[in-house]
């Protein structure tokens, strides 16, 4: 290539010395030692690369397969097999008993002559070898001695490859020489279990990268909608890394053609938003953003019209205990009485068609309680949501745009008291949205112990995760206050309708509770206790791995809240 100068290239990357010895090298303060294959079992069972791949020692791999011409192959297979038949036949009328052996091995050769005729299997010559470091000749021995264990426990013997060790490294490099050439003949179906992502690192052909397994150094690369549910809890203390992780998995699924729907409390996510070209709606007193909560749902294919008004009617409901407060039952049967009035009075009635009529706004329910006898009380309690200090936020119709692949509700401009309530009547207009097309989602909920804070709120969520799965939608809930949300007695239950579990640095005043609830470890406690930003536990189904979640330039440039680097790009 032009412009490259490949002499001072070698210069630059090469070591300034190797210092050989017959079965080590010492490159700088690193002892290498590169060992082959030499002897394999009769049957390869798949995955007996794993045990090795998952040391955390750090290793390399080289893996060399050669085709091997099927004439030639049969050939000298045609040759074996009359070799092995000879010697039984000989055994046989010295009247010496049978060898199990040559008998199986003549089995053998006549089964990979029918394979290879016949097309279903080939021949290929292949060379493995592993070179392993180490800071000083005893923790090298230690190694060597650990991966002599593994691989004789699965009958596959290693050696050194004594007086080869430069070609023996010069093998392992990426330049694809063997010059070892140490091979063994084998055919299709065992070369297939050599294949190296094996491990428990959750590595599939489809998703996305969620990171790097810390134990072996692969890629964590998994769809979170290919299990029974694509739910995802994500427990961490502030600054470990937990909306920056999920801001990277928003970027990889929507690159995967996934739509994502954020409630974002600290406008964490405006930055990513507007790269992306999505709609950022903020949800405040003064916004010009509104989101009525009366608007009736478009029905689902499949379903009546009568059952989609009733279930609003009951999360309706729900929205207004939580806005009210504590209620009796008597308040209770009023308030569900006043709804339904509500909806009647601009003929949203069960039975009858009510695709095309204008929804209520809180201020209608406001005027039927205040009409019926009993009702005056909580339209009282109400007046501050319709023409009070929160008139502008419940009380208008809704007015926001949701076609966009990625769309973001903000309510970092809500008072505390107001933010369960928004996250309510969000996540609700979100599920009526989920209900009315049937598309691959994911919904993010950020802070989402807000909403555990409260019965009402805290049931809906538990609810709207528990039925996701229906409609192709995939629930996050990140937290960093644990013990709000496990206190509830729906945060447990919304733990195990998810599927997937992140686990970032945690406080010691929460640890045990975690652990508890995730069957933690002592090691995994410790390790959540001092991990570094970005790292932790990754559960999928029964799987978990600890996991270093990573970004390139340009993902990190549009994810990262750490305002040293936001100030430097300002600069």
């Amino acid at each position: 290539m032009p412009g490259i100068n490949f002499k001072e290239t070698k210069k630059i990357i090469a070591p300034a010395g190797v210092q050989v010895e017959s079965n080590y090298l010492k490159i700088g303060d690193k002892f290498v030692k590169t060992f082959f294959i030499f002897s394999y079992p009769r049957y390869l069972s798949t995955g007996w690369f794993e045990p090795l791949i998952n040391l955390p020692n750090i290793f390399d791999i080289s893996i060399f397969i050669n085709p091997v011409d099927t004439g030639m192959a049969l050939k000298k297979l045609r040759k074996k097999a009359a070799q092995i038949e000879s010697q039984i036949s000989d055994q046989q009328e010295k009247g010496l008993v049978r060898d199990p052996l040559l008998e199986t091995a003549f089995q053998d050769v006549e089964s990979l002559r029918d394979a290879l005729q016949q097309a279903q299997e080939r021949l290929f010559e292949i060379g493995v070898y592993v070179s392993i470091y180490a800071d000083d000749l005893e923790a090298l021995a230690k190694l060597e001695s650990r991966i002599d264990s593994l691989m004789e426990a699965k009958l596959i013997y290693i050696k050194p490859a004594l007086f080869q060790q430069i070609e023996g490294l010069s093998s392992i490099l990426p330049l694809a020489n063997d010059e070892v050439d140490v091979t063994t003949p084998m055919n299709s179906a065992p070369i297939s279990s050599f294949f190296p992502f094996v491990s428990e690192d959750l590595n599939s052909s489809q998703g996305i990268m969620y990171g790097i397994n810390r134990h072996n150094n692969n890629l964590i690369i998994f769809d979170r909608f290919s299990l029974e549910n694509a739910n995802q809890v994500v427990f961490a203390k502030s600054g470990s890394g937990k909306s920056y992780a999920t801001k990277l998995e928003i970027i990889r699924y929507l690159m995967m053609g996934v739509d994502v729907l954020v409630i974002d409390p600290e406008n964490e996510y405006k930055k990513l938003c507007e790269a992306f070209g999505g709609s950022f709606f903020n949800i405040s007193l003064s916004s010009h953003e509104h989101i009525n909560p009366f608007d009736v749902p478009v029905v689902p294919e499949g379903e009546t019209p009568t059952d989609v008004l009733r279930s609003h009617i009951v999360n309706l409901a729900g929205l207004l205990k939580l806005m009210l407060g504590n209620i009796s039952v008597e308040e209770d049967a009023l308030l569900d009485r006043a709804i339904t009035e509500t909806y009647a009075s601009r003929e949203i009635v069960p039975g009858e068609d009510f695709s095309g009529a204008q929804p209520p706004l809180l201020e209608d329910l406001e005027t039927v309680l205040r009409n019926l006898e009993g009702g005056r009380g909580i339209a009282e309690r109400l007046y501050k949501f319709t023409k009070g200090s929160f008139a502008g936020f419940v009380n208008q119709p809704t007015n926001i745009d949701i076609g966009n692949r990625l769309i973001v509700f903000s309510i970092r401009d809500l008072e505390d008291e107001l933010r369960p309530i928004a996250m309510y009547i969000i996540l609700n207009f979100i599920w009526n949205l989920t209900r009315a097309q049937l598309k691959k989602r994911l919904l993010i909920i950020d802070e989402a112990w807000w909403m555990m804070k409260y019965e009402d709120s805290a049931t809906f969520l538990f609810g709207l995760v528990k039925r996701a799965r229906k409609y192709y939608l995939g629930v996050s809930t990140i937290t960093q206050d644990v013990e709000d949300f496990l206190r509830s007695p729906y945060g447990r239950p919304i733990i195990t309708n998810s599927s997937i579990q992140l686990l970032l640095k945690q406080a010691p005043a929460t640890i045990d509770i975690v652990a508890k609830a995730f069957g933690l470890t002592e090691a995994e406690k410790n390790m959540l206790l001092s991990a570094e930003v970005g790292t932790g536990l990754f559960f999928a189904g029964r799987k978990h791995v600890a996991i270093q979640i990573i970004a390139s330039f340009f993902e990190d440039q549009l994810v990262t809240t750490n305002p040293q680097q936001l100030l430097e790009e300002k600069a």
